[in-house]
């Protein structure tokens, strides 16, 4: 079996490939399209890390490539429709560069405490200002964490070691979890207020987007300072180049930008209060040898024994039951992440029951899907379909797994329960064929939509207008409607309206539909 290893790779992983002694590795790091396309013609795998393109006309290329290994987290680089239809697994390393990022993150924060960049600056320029460099001391004083996963935990414990306090926001983790780890639990505007320090570990979604803006940065503890080494677009730049001129904000360090790299006259990369880093949080030797060794291993393991770890597109299972579990597999997943976008705060526990014919298969892998679904908002692209059962656990959730023969009037029903801080909330899907899956109840009400693309969830009052209201509203801000499911059942005074859209509801027209008298909530849920 051949390999083709297109991007660098350290010697460490190399070897690893070459003293398994079964494969042909070409190693060609820096291909450009076109001599990667004569490249992977008769390639059994492909290792990457984020310098390939793995486009759909790679894929058409590739005639017998079976997997491809992605050294490192993201998998923007590829095509997972295109590997989803040519049958090929997508492997990734989500855990190989945790305890770098956790560390560039206090490196940041010491730096930014001490003003080291600009002292250092200084005094190799000829200058020798003690008095100019006044710091503070981070012991004692509060860090405030936005998200406690993986990374932020890390984050915690170091911080802990360091003599901070600890305060965290995470709206989707069980308050038990947090205090496990030694910090309290506060929402975001209890966070910014307290906090000296805020660091940012969450990933980039609608609800994230611009988290730290003209709004919430006014609410911070003035004097406060800001580490962002997840991802760009958390905050609003122009908002934070503004809270450090009126000196509401001390000071920030950055590993990322919303557009990489920034250009060169960018307001941040010129001010004296800002420390920036050229996206290093990954950036070190040890994590470099650590997924190129891991992502090495799982594709040899794959290749040889069949075994799939840290699938991004498939759970650990034969291809042929993943042949006949996929639609089962993709509703399931559709579900978790219903869930997750409509309610899913502060989950404690997560019920599935199987009904019907998909009872009579191995449900472990579908269980795995629906809990990728419902953590990867709250998490991130770190989880799969391998660790979102081991991250759910982690994060404090009960899992239960139940089947019937019962389907009420459907061939198979899936029923996913997710009780947390919002209470107790249900969504079932059912399977119309192999292709076709709907769902058809959520939380007692009666409905029925596809999903797939953007979808609005309204909750309202049962008034004559309503349709005509949405519609109008939607129009105007040139929404169209492309199926609408309106449940005049009425539970506690409460109905529900489903509205599949052509794209994405802009935030202005959402808070529009939520000021009206009779719309109780409004919720985008993007598939």
């Amino acid at each position: 079996m051949k390999i083709l290893i297109s991007d660098k790779f350290p010697a460490e992983g190399l070897k690893l490939f070459e003293s398994a002694g079964d494969f042909t590795v070409d190693y060609q790091p820096g291909l450009s399209s076109e001599e990667l396309l004569q490249a992977v013609q008769d390639v059994d795998a492909l290792v990457i890390r984020s310098g390939t393109q793995v486009t759909e006309e790679v894929f058409a290329a590739a005639r017998n490539l079976k997997a491809i290994g992605r050294a490192g987290v993201g998998t923007d680089n590829i095509d997972l429709e295109a590997a989803n239809h040519k049958g090929v697994v997508v492997m990734h390393t989500p855990f190989g560069s945790t305890t770098t990022t956790a560390e560039h993150t206090i490196a940041m924060l010491m730096a930014l405490a001490r003003q080291i960049p600009s002292a250092c600056t200084s005094t190799k320029s000829g200058h020798w200002e003690t008095d100019r460099y006044y710091g503070v001391e981070i012991a004692g004083k509060t860090l405030g964490v936005v998200g406690a996963g993986k990374i932020g935990r890390l984050v915690i414990e170091r911080a802990r070691a360091l003599k901070m306090k600890a305060v965290v926001y995470d709206p989707h983790l069980a308050g038990e979890t947090i205090r496990l780890l030694g910090a309290e639990q506060v929402e975001l505007e209890e966070l910014l207020a307290r906090a000296d320090f805020v660091t940012l570990h969450t990933p980039l979604n609608a609800e994230t987007r611009n988290l730290l803006n003209a709004e919430t940065l006014a609410s911070m503890k003035p004097g406060s300072y800001i580490i962002n080494c997840a991802t760009g677009g958390l905050i609003d730049e122009d908002a934070l180049i503004a809270s450090l001129e009126s000196g509401q904000i001390a000071g920030a360090a950055l590993d990322v930008f919303c557009k990489e790299p920034p250009p060169p006259d960018h307001p941040l990369l010129k001010s004296d209060q800002v420390i920036c880093t050229p996206h290093l949080r990954t950036a070190t030797r040890d994590a470099q040898i650590n997924v190129t060794v891991q992502v090495a291993r799982q594709v040899i393991d794959f290749l040889q024994q069949g075994m799939i770890v840290n699938a991004v597109n498939v759970p650990s299972i034969s291809a042929e039951l993943l042949q006949t579990l996929r639609p089962y597999i993709n509703m399931a997943e559709c579900l978790g992440a219903f869930q997750a976008q409509l309610s899913a705060k502060g989950v404690e526990e997560v019920r599935l029951e199987y009904a019907g014919s998909v009872s009579d298969f191995p449900v472990a892998p579908l269980s795995m899907a629906a809990l990728k679904g419902l953590l990867t908002p709250m998490v991130g692209p770190t989880v799969n379909y391998i660790n979102a059962p081991h991250l759910a656990r982690e994060r404090g959730i009960r899992i239960m797994e139940t089947k019937s023969k019962e389907s009420l009037g459907y061939s198979s029903l899936i029923r996913l329960t997710i009780t947390g801080s919002s209470g107790e909330h249900c969504v079932t899907g059912a399977m119309f064929n192999e292709r076709d899956y709907r769902i058809v109840s959520m939380d007692g009400y009666s409905v029925e939509t596809i999903p797939k693309g953007h979808i609005l969830v309204l909750f309202n009052a049962d008034r004559p207008g309503m349709i005509g209201y949405i519609g109008q509203v939607l129009g105007e801000a040139n929404i169209n409607i492309a199926m609408m499911n309106l449940s005049r059942q009425v539970i506690n005074d409460k109905a529900v309206s489903l509205i599949s859209v052509d794209s994405s509801i802009p935030e202005d027209t959402l808070d529009k539909l939520r000021a009206h008298e009779h719309i109780l909530s409004a919720h985008q849920i993007t598939f």
